[in-house]
């Protein structure tokens, strides 16, 4: 931060100094400090200018002065109204959580996704979230969408397993209407704990009997407690019944601009204030009772209610749709590893520290990779494509944007 015209040179290094000891003993700042201690071991010597930590090894406080630092390292600023964000640094989070490629792998321990979503009228969003999944490195990706989609969404690719099980109101009967939504929860149920996790909302629509179908699923996948992604017509359906995701830790939300507003009105009864828009977020996780919430913007900003985490790593000026279909079929893959590699850490006792105690947040680190991924993808395709760059053109770059990041081991 530069000196004020006119100020006291001393009076305003002391005022920064003060300032940087009450951010350096917050007990915001520990936890940042305790949390990566646990996650990354040996940490090598802290450069000048960061923190004499780990702690931006993945998090650290944004700073307004982006000169200060040098490319892609830790940026410290305080946020509005005295909350701290932290710019992430994603490509040490994607490099950590990414599994190696190695020949004693099955099939499906890379990750098994499922997306609840396609309908007649939609069959795009659901289709670009399950082939994303697979292009960041899914081993399997199913679609359980309406039967009209079905045959549509199949055509796309022979890559993805398509299930025409739901329904809509045109093709059931009043009378019917009970036993055709029980028969559908029994034939996803079949299916649904096999999932590492499931995006809800690609090409739902809004079918009022489709969308009571599918609230049964996910009062199902939380009981199994299976992460679910929630986008597009799914963060429609939790605005107007959020009881389906209230205190339900592996919810992930993934709202736009306008459904970011809708859900703030909803349940902060006031509108969107960007003034204190991080603590505003963080309040808004903590009252639907510890989802995570990635706001998706110029700069893609995460809470789980604790800490306000973003990632503002230029991608694309060109806003073609389905780039949030890409996201949440990409965040679903990344928070499946991230759950994988906290759970399978070798040291019990750090096992234990890190899960009980420091409560890494592995959708948090799903949210990171998936939005810093989306991000590289759309660089690379907009170099290419310019102003004709489409969805279809991105989900192409996702794999070289991950190699770039994280080579795969031969």
């Amino acid at each position: 931060m530069s000196q004020p015209t006119g100020a006291c040179p001393h009076a305003w290094r002391h005022q920064q100094q003060h300032r940087g000891r009450m951010w350096a003993t917050s007990r915001a700042f520990r936890r940042q400090l305790v949390l990566l201690r646990s996650l990354l071991p040996s940490p090598p010597t802290p450069p000048p200018y960061s923190f004499p930590s780990v702690a931006g090894r993945f998090f650290a406080p944004s700073c307004s002065s982006p000169s200060s630092t040098p490319s892609g390292s830790i940026r410290a600023s305080h946020a509005m109204a005295g909350s701290a964000v932290y710019e992430a640094d994603a490509e040490a989070v994607v490099r950590r959580i990414t599994p190696p490629l190695d020949r004693s792998r099955h099939k499906g321990q890379a990750g098994k996704i499922a997306v609840i979503g396609g309908c007649r009228e939609y069959t795009g969003a659901p289709y670009f979230a399950a082939i994303s999944a697979l292009k960041v490195g899914a081993d399997l990706s199913h679609v359980f969408c309406t039967k009209d989609a079905a045959t549509v969404i199949k055509s796309y690719s022979p890559e993805l397993i398509v299930h025409p099980i739901l329904e809509e109101s045109y093709s059931v009967r009043d009378d019917e209407r009970a036993s055709v939504s029980s028969k559908i929860l029994t034939e996803v149920a079949k299916w649904l704990e096999r999932f590492d996790c499931i995006v809800v909302g690609p090409g739902l629509g809004r079918d009022s009997f489709l969308l009571d179908c599918v609230s049964n699923i996910m009062k199902h996948a939380r009981q199994a407690n299976i992460p679910t992604v929630v986008d597009g017509d799914g963060l429609f359906l939790i605005t107007n019944n959020l009881g389906l995701v209230e205190g339900n830790p592996f919810a992930i939300l993934t709202p736009n601009v306008y459904e970011y507003k809708r859900l703030v009105q909803k349940v902060l009864n006031c509108d969107v204030n960007e003034e204190t828009a991080a603590e505003q977020l963080t309040l808004l996780c903590q009252k639907i009772g510890g989802v995570t919430i990635m706001r998706k913007g110029k700069a893609d900003v995460i809470s789980d209610g604790k800490t306000v985490t973003q990632v503002s790593t230029f991608g694309s000026p060109r806003r073609c749709g389905g780039q949030g279909d890409i996201l949440s079929g990409s965040v679903a893959v990344f928070t499946s590893w991230a759950r994988h590699f906290i759970m399978s850490n070798e040291e019990p006792k750090e096992k234990s520290f890190v899960l009980m105690q420091c409560r890494v947040n592995p959708m948090t680190l799903g949210c990171i990779a998936g939005s810093l991924l989306l991000r590289k993808a759309a660089s690379l395709a907009f170099e290419k494509s310019k102003r004709s760059t489409v969805t279809t053109d991105i989900i192409e770059f996702l794999g070289k944007s991950l190699e770039d990041i994280c080579p795969a081991e031969h």
